[in-house]
């Protein structure tokens, strides 16, 4: 049975998130009016300022994505998705893309599971080499326009379920597996494999990681350290 090795995305191996890069670039395009930004600007100013969290910035974002998203025609959806890709799907940290490398060489199966929609994300992760995606899938309604909601949303925000469901459908083993995230919602996939890998962790997940002698990675500019 081949060895498996999962990884979160944005924040792990894209250094940025596809979610908000894909959002804004949906505005840029006029598919998302220009008036959507206004209400993510505040949270985005907080978190920039170190005044606020990170992940109500991110949940903002979310919002406005779910609000917006709805009678969006699927082609112009991709398109702008994959224009994205090609202009900053290179925007990666040095250690998660090498590791990749190395781990399709020892001929694990590279696994990508994130909250960011699965169009986009299967787009970058084909790039990187990545034998499988999950992601948020959006439901298409009459004439290819999404209908605002999310298809399977229980299963996506469980990654320990995504990971046992991946695992039994395609043959795999979790004996010598590796995981990489890099906040406390990757905590259910982590406890799963046998190498957990905390990469540039938040606050949350690297008390966790600390308690349970979890290795932790940080990569900063051009410079890789492992905690102690």
């Amino acid at each position: 049975m081949r060895k498996v090795a999962i990884f979160d995305i944005d924040g792990t191996v894209f250094r940025s998130s596809l979610a908000i890069e894909l959002t804004e670039a949906l505005i840029a395009e006029g598919i998302f009016p220009e008036s959507a930004r206004k209400e993510y600007e505040m949270q985005f100013k907080k978190w920039a300022d170190r005044e606020g969290k990170y992940q109500d910035y991110i949940d903002a974002i979310v919002k406005v994505f779910m609000k917006n998203i709805k009678g969006v025609h699927y082609a112009d959806f991709s398109r702008v998705a994959e224009a994205l890709v090609s202009e900053r799907g290179k925007r990666v940290y040095r250690y998660t893309r090498d590791l990749v490398k190395e781990l399709r060489r020892k001929r694990y199966f590279v696994l990508a599971i994130s909250q960011s929609p699965k169009t986009i994300l299967e787009g970058f992760c084909k790039n990187m080499g990545f034998h499988k995606v999950y992601g948020r899938m959006y439901e298409l309604g009459p004439s290819d326009r999404f209908t605002g909601k999310i298809i399977d949303v229980h299963l996506i925000e469980n990654k320990a379920n995504i990971v046992r469901r991946a695992v039994k459908k395609e043959g795999l083993t979790l004996t010598g597996s590796i995981g990489v995230g890099d906040t406390e919602s990757d905590i259910a996939f982590l406890e799963l494999v046998d190498e957990p890998i905390c990469f540039n962790p938040n606050s949350k997940l690297y008390r966790h990681a600390k308690r349970n002698n979890w290795k932790i990675i940080v990569e900063r500019k051009d410079v890789i350290y492992e905690l102690e």
